[in-house]
């Protein structure tokens, strides 16, 4: 890509390298077939589109990693969207609400994205839409399988958050500070969980005092482990229980 790149050229012409500003490639060779197969089917306004949507998302999340394939799936996406709208096709986003709370600066990425496609096509996509291209911001920041894996991810946040609320018998203040903290600590925490990394560094004596000074978290993560154990199979540490349990404390002392 590049700003007058074809300007005044024929097929099978050369291109100035000195104009080009950016060069796209796959590394996953299994993803050429498909790559192929998008290019041919969408038009290149769709492209210019999601390389604008993905640039302003890279910026908003301050440079965080983003698996490249986002360029790929967003861009199916956004194709189909486009042509579902015409046909007045609309899907409804089942896990808006979710998205909005646990992913809630994704959302609005995906709000200012719905602005971009605006601009360039005229169509307003629905609200919905917007929690789709999160959807894809997350799958893509967390370099997930597939969807099937964030849209995991997000029910067991959902249950982890009720299981405290119903050990506790309260409802958790979600505009305070402790609850967007212990929403993040659950984000990477089932990070690791799906990845199989573990935080472990063997500090027993700060555990033991965690254990004894939070006793009431404490039994609460118990529930949260044997969730775990039930769902995905494994054994926490006792530093992810740790952390967990000093999360839990400060959400439910407000």
């Amino acid at each position: 890509m590049g700003c007058g790149l074809g300007f005044k050229k024929a097929v099978g012409d050369e291109i100035d390298p000195e104009r080009i500003e950016k060069i796209y490639t796959m590394k996953d060779r299994e993803e050429y077939g498909r790559l192929e197969e998008i290019l041919a089917g969408v038009p290149l306004e769709c492209i210019q589109m999601t390389n604008e949507i993905v640039e302003y998302a890279r910026i908003s999340m301050g440079g965080a990693a983003v698996n490249d394939s986002i360029y790929l799936t967003l861009c199916d996406h956004i194709s189909f969207a486009l042509e579902r709208m015409k046909t007045g096709l609309i899907l409804h986003n089942a896990l808006l609400t979710e998205i909005r709370r646990f992913y809630d600066h994704e959302y609005q990425i995906g709000k200012e994205a719905l602005a971009i496609i605006k601009a360039h096509t005229g169509i307003e996509l629905p609200e919905d839409e917007a929690g789709f291209i999160a959807f894809h911001l997350v799958n893509a920041g967390m370099n997930a399988r597939d969807m099937a894996q964030t849209r995991e991810m997000l029910r067991m946040i959902q249950n982890i958050i009720n299981i405290v609320k119903y050990h506790y018998q309260i409802e958790l203040n979600e505009q305070s500070i402790h609850y967007e903290r212990f929403v993040t600590h659950l984000k990477f925490f089932l990070k690791r969980v799906f990845s199989g990394q573990e935080i472990d560094d063997g500090d027993m004596s700060f555990f033991l005092m965690i254990k004894n000074q939070y006793k009431k978290a404490y039994t609460c993560v118990l529930k949260v482990e044997a969730y775990i154990r039930k769902e995905c199979q494994i054994e926490l540490t006792n530093d992810e229980i740790m952390y967990l349990t000093v999360h839990i404390h400060r959400v439910t002392a407000e």
